[in-house]
Parts: structure tokens; C-alpha cells; sequence
């Protein structure tokens, strides 16, 4: 598998999961990053299934998001 096939199938699955569900997909990519505290109320909207090792473009974001 090419490296844009692989890229391409994150980047899709990234915009489907913020059409989808917003919120939650804003939620896990900030609680992720350290940018929200660790609070139960929070951890509810964190999707954790977005977390997979194939979702290579939402580890980008959170590794970005964690420089600030």
C-alpha cells in the first residue's frame, strides 16, 4: 500500500469523525494533547476508537497540539 493511499484513508476518516461528531472529535484531540485538564466530565466525550495506530493524521494533530 502506497504511502497516499495510507493518507488518504486517514485524512478521510479525520473529516468523517468531525462531520460526524464534532465535538467529541475536538474533545479527544485536545484532552489528548494535555490542552484540557483530566476530568471525568470530559473523558465521557473522549472517543477513544479514533485513537487507532492507523489514524495517522489525528496523531499529527495531537503531536502538534502538544508543542503549545
Amino acid at each position: 500500500m502506497s504511502i497516499m493511499t495510507m493518507m488518504f484513508r486517514s485524512l478521510v476518516r479525520l473529516v468523517s469523525a468531525l462531520l460526524d461528531d464534532p465535538t467529541a472529535a475536538l474533545t479527544t484531540l485536545l484532552y489528548y494533547s494535555d490542552l484540557l485538564p483530566r476530568n471525568l466530565n470530559l473523558e465521557r466525550l473522549v472517543r477513544r476508537d479514533l485513537l487507532d495506530e492507523e489514524n495517522y493524521v489525528f496523531h499529527f494533530l495531537i503531536n502538534v497540539l502538544r508543542c503549545f
